[in-house]
């Protein structure tokens, strides 16, 4: 059975930072793009950061671009995404996912996905 395991999310005052972890299991993934959206209450599933299979082409969001950073580890089967400078607006359900191919940002070819962990930003 594939499963994508995220944890790391919390309750953190502005310009803190978090580091989110996703665990895999039930099948490799480092062939597969993987990726981190969020969603936040009312609004749509936004891709925050992706990254190809190896490592070598990752894409970040506008609104992260300089805060965020992804990460993967092929040995260990994990993809990261160290967050810096967090700011209320980032609060959200972030999801950890796992694309049918190696490289893309289109949300439609994420099709593994984990159960979230909430980001929560507050004062």
């Amino acid at each position: 059975q594939v499963q994508l395991v995220e944890s790391g999310g919390g309750l953190v005052q502005p310009g803190a930072s978090l580091r989110l972890s996703c665990a895999t299991s039930g099948r490799t993934f480092s062939a597969n793009a993987m990726g981190w959206f969020r969603q936040a209450p009312g609004k749509e599933r936004e891709l925050v950061a992706a990254i190809s299979w190896s490592g070598d082409t990752k894409y970040s969001a506008d609104s992260v671009k300089g805060r965020f950073t992804i990460s993967r580890d092929n040995a260990k089967n994990t993809v990261s995404l160290q967050m810096n400078s967090l700011k209320p607006e980032d609060t959200a359900v972030y999801y950890c996912a796992a694309a049918a191919r190696p490289w893309t940002i289109v949300p439609a070819n994420y099709i593994y996905w984990g159960q979230g962990t909430q980001v929560t930003v507050s004062s």
